[in-house]
């Protein structure tokens, strides 16, 4: 199962790349692996999806995202006019061969996988848990990370402080203390090196934003205030084109190029 993988690129010269993409490919051929499943978290807003390139690998395998991925694709549909009849783009999820529904199962092997519709960050976001009825590892894609960061924020169309607390609380609630915890972000808070694991009893004790203890009204406040700390992602404008679609590009127009469109805020436009 290959989770948020990434497609290279460079923004400034609108190319992209498959070097990393081309890492994993390595990693699960030497390795013998056989990938079932190639899994979006969400639909992210600072990479691209490299699932296009990873199922053209591996065709056997299913690309699969939250359900409510059609809520995304409905809401940017309209800010990067993806309906126009050359593009033919369809808010439906049928980019994706799985449109993963809230407690469904699947096996990875012979080992269960439960997902889990956790939103917050964004309304399609899900986790990953591991081990059927006595989980041992989940994949919280951006909705907690380490302790010493926190949690992702909120302040993106869809977004919601409440429902993000609420699936942190899901996730506290319902899986044991030495449950691991697998991250989607680090940024080595403070110079520290780069981490992606953590437990779930680690995270309700010592998470700096919301323990087990925390109440809502102390959340809402701390991420509303850092929210509107934030700049917007660098990359938040092209990736939403490429992941809406499950990471393909959109369909070149009559020059035969390949455009990513730039909304612009015209001054005194009505």
């Amino acid at each position: 199962m290959i989770i948020d993988s990434v497609m290279d690129f460079d923004s400034g010269a609108g190319r992209t790349g498959d070097v990393h993409n081309k890492l994993v490919e390595e990693f699960c051929r030497s390795n013998q692996l056989e990938v079932d499943y190639i899994i979006e978290t969400h639909a992210h807003a600072d990479h691209l999806t490299g699932a296009n390139y990873l199922a053209e690998q591996f065709p056997h395998a299913k690309t699969a995202v939250g359900e409510h991925i059609q809520e995304v694709q409905a809401l940017f549909q309209g800010v990067f006019n993806l309906s126009h009849k050359e593009d033919k783009f369809a808010p439906d999820g049928s980019q994706f061969d799985m449109l993963l529904k809230d407690n469904q199962e699947f096996l990875l092997g012979s080992t269960p996988v439960k997902v889990w519709h956790t939103p917050g960050h964004t309304p399609a976001c899900v986790s990953l848990v591991v081990g059927g009825d006595k989980p041992y590892a989940v994949f919280t894609g951006d909705t907690l990370f380490m302790p010493d960061m926190g949690t992702a924020r909120c302040d993106f169309p869809g977004g919601s402080v409440e429902k993000l607390y609420n699936s942190i609380q899901r996730l506290y609630k319902n899986l044991d203390d030495d449950v691991k915890v697998f991250v989607g972000h680090d940024y080595g808070p403070g110079g520290r090196e780069m981490k992606w694991e953590t437990t779930i009893g680690e995270s309700k004790q010592k998470n700096k934003q919301i323990t087990a203890s925390t109440s809502l009204e102390e959340f809402s406040k701390f991420r509303s205030e850092r929210d509107a700390q934030l700049n917007a992602p660098k990359l938040i404008i092209p990736s939403l084109q490429v992941n809406l679609r499950n990471g393909k590009l959109p369909p070149p127009e009559d020059n035969g190029m390949v455009y990513l469109k730039m909304p612009v805020n015209v001054i005194g436009a009505k």
